[in-house]
């Protein structure tokens, strides 16, 4: 995902965000649909972008949209996805304000990959929010749970 340093986001302070969406051995696919997501919203700004050794926190300027591009990331390429709140301040009316870390890393596997799954070879189907595959002794079809295509 590429930043344009030119660009200025739409705030007054650069460096106000209200969460991070943290990416983990994401690929290009990935960052290019997560850039999109950003640019289709005019209301949505990167303030901050840090890369790490196995992918990058973005610091985005709005909590809705992080939560619904974490789901959105989930749906649309399967994996580990977790959310978190944590308290940042009290505002002046005394109500308890949270910023929110979206942390997501998808799965290794893609659709044709051949896995073991409990002691049986499957083709994968589907890998998503859903992730169905076919038995290749028996020919049927079988739904997965992520947690059994987790990472090594």
């Amino acid at each position: 995902m590429k930043q344009e340093t030119s660009e200025k986001p739409m705030f007054a302070r650069p460096n106000y965000y209200q969460g991070i969406l943290q990416l983990r051995d994401v690929n290009d696919e990935i960052l290019d649909f997560v850039s999109r997501q950003i640019k289709k919203r005019g209301d949505v700004a990167v303030t901050k972008k840090v890369n790490l050794p196995n992918g990058m926190d973005l610091y985005i300027t709005s909590q809705k949209f992080i939560r619904i591009l974490g789901k959105k990331l989930k749906e649309s390429f399967g994996g580990e996805m977790k959310m978190s709140a944590k308290l940042h301040t009290r505002s002046k009316e005394g109500r308890d304000l949270y910023r929110v870390n979206v942390f997501f890393r998808p799965l290794k596997y893609k659709r044709g990959d051949i896995v073991k799954i409990r002691g049986d070879e499957v083709k994968l189907l589907q890998v998503g929010n859903r992730i169905f595959a076919m038995d290749l002794k028996t020919g049927k079809k079988i739904k997965i749970r992520s947690e059994d295509l987790r990472r090594d």
